[in-house]
């Protein structure tokens, strides 16, 4: 199901990975063997009149062999407000007038994704892998995700990477509302790609897409592309901006407040959530 981060409207440019004109990798193109980390932070915090803070971070822990290679990827986004009430207490004069405070979680998503490649050509991969991935305000509590399939590597090089993946899944999800007409386990497949160009110098441009449809409802599919663009400052760090669309064509549902007290007892009121998210980041990046 979709994981939803702000309710206001995030305007941006989709920026589209076409790979016309792409070769497939040579075998003479050898990787960077070895252990490597890309580490991602942002943290935005104001306070007197408006009290709000945003924490989120990334991380993407990589090692290479020869003809294998394993990949971990760890991530979450973290928003709360304060709102402050004023309520007259006595007339006075001078009016008394009482504040109160009430901080509001308006975002929170956390991933933890794991896979291992082998290549059996000089192109093509199988991989396995898992991941589990919460976000309670769109509706999801757990979701574990299992994966099996093969890949093609496109291109490899230092200045374009490109690959795609297609596998089999099974989904266990655990929703924060429970809806029995669906199913908590169910088999899927996934179609994935990775793009990666570095523009010029310093200047590096991603597209990742997933797209996942569940085998046991057709209607039932979720995609998730981010688009990406870093700058680097030096060896070691760099400056990214990032759009994440996040889009689920059965959303999973939310209980209606009932002040009034309009429904019989024991009853309640389901509301499905919105199909589509963005979340628009920038951030600090460390490589190591």
């Amino acid at each position: 199901m979709e994981r939803r981060a702000w309710n206001t409207p995030c305007l941006a440019v989709l920026l589209v990975a076409v790979p016309a004109g792409l070769h497939p990798a040579r075998a003479e193109d050898k990787p960077n063997l070895g252990w490597s980390d890309t580490a991602e932070l942002s943290y935005v915090v104001t306070a007197g009149n408006a009290e709000t803070s945003t924490f989120g971070f990334k991380d993407f822990l990589k090692r290479t062999w020869e003809k294998a290679a394993f990949e971990l990827k760890v991530g979450g986004v973290r928003a709360e407000s304060t709102k402050t009430t004023r309520v007259v207490t006595a007339a006075g004069p001078p009016p008394v007038v009482d504040e109160s405070s009430a901080t509001d979680l308006t975002a929170e998503n956390y991933y933890l994704n794991a896979r291992h490649n082998r290549n059996f050509s000089a192109r093509s991969f199988w991989f396995g892998g898992a991941g589990w991935d919460r976000n309670r305000l769109a509706g999801v509590d757990n979701r574990y995700v299992a994966t099996a399939g093969f890949g093609t590597q496109w291109v490899d090089k230092e200045r374009v990477q490109f690959r795609t993946d297609y596998s089999a899944t099974v989904t266990r999800q655990e929703d924060v509302v429970d809806d029995p007409d669906t199913k908590d386990t169910f088999p899927g497949a996934r179609f994935t790609w990775a793009y990666l160009h570095l523009l010029g110098a310093n200047t590096t441009y991603g597209n990742d897409l997933i797209v996942d449809e569940n085998l046991d409802e057709t209607s039932d599919f979720r995609a998730d592309m981010i688009n990406s663009v870093a700058v680097n400052m030096s060896d070691h760090l760099a400056l990214k901006v990032s759009l994440q669309w996040l889009y689920d064509h059965e959303p999973s549902f939310a209980t209606a407040d009932d002040p009034l007290a309009l429904l019989p007892p024991g009853q309640v009121a389901l509301v499905q959530l919105d199909t589509l998210d963005t979340i628009f980041t920038t951030s600090l990046v460390v490589k190591f």
